[in-house]
């Protein structure tokens, strides 16, 4: 059966997928500035060491996913969402403050949480972009996804063997 264009494409469907990629890409342009601006924060509040360091790049590779990410988000004809814009600035600096006064464990278990769930945002876009016939989009996601893989890893080891580790995989469920 042909689809409603004549083309092979469900013009209802293209356009789902369509507005799911771009609602998937605002959310994660507004959570990498929160993301940078916490790890600004991060790195900040530490002594100079390797973590330190590391730290330190992440955020740089955080505002190179907003980039990109804002790129993609112009190829589709939109652009941010300017509220959570504010609210994810907003969150980011805070979270970058309360680096100063939490200690070392809170931060480093939280991060690493967090980039568990922005790979798995970022295969998701690159699913819906493979739908869209959207080949170089679909490289780049799955290139930031494997990036946020590697940072989740990075935290990963940070946080091995500390005392509250059992009791935040408990909570929060990242193991």
């Amino acid at each position: 059966m042909r689809s409603s264009t004549g083309f092979g494409y469900n013009l209802p469907n293209v356009k789902r997928s369509k507005d799911r990629l771009i609602r998937i890409l605002q959310n994660a342009y507004s959570g990498e500035v929160a993301a940078a601006y916490a790890y600004r924060g991060h790195w900040g509040s530490l002594k100079d060491s390797p973590e330190r360091s590391r730290i330190k790049d992440i955020e740089a590779e955080e505002w190179d996913h907003r980039r990109r990410v804002g790129e993609w988000l112009t190829n589709l004809g939109s652009g941010p969402n300017m509220i959570r814009e504010k609210v994810f600035w907003t969150m980011g600096r805070t979270l970058g403050i309360s680096c100063y006064i939490s200690g070392w464990f809170m931060p480093m278990y939280f991060a690493g949480r967090l980039e568990s769930k922005n790979s798995e945002e970022y295969e998701d876009a690159a699913a819906l972009a493979r739908d869209l016939k959207m080949d170089e989009c679909v490289k780049d996601l799955l290139d930031m996804a494997r990036v946020e893989v590697e940072h989740e890893e990075f935290f990963r080891s940070v946080v091995a063997g500390h005392r509250l580790l059992p009791i935040m995989k408990t909570v929060f469920r990242w193991s």
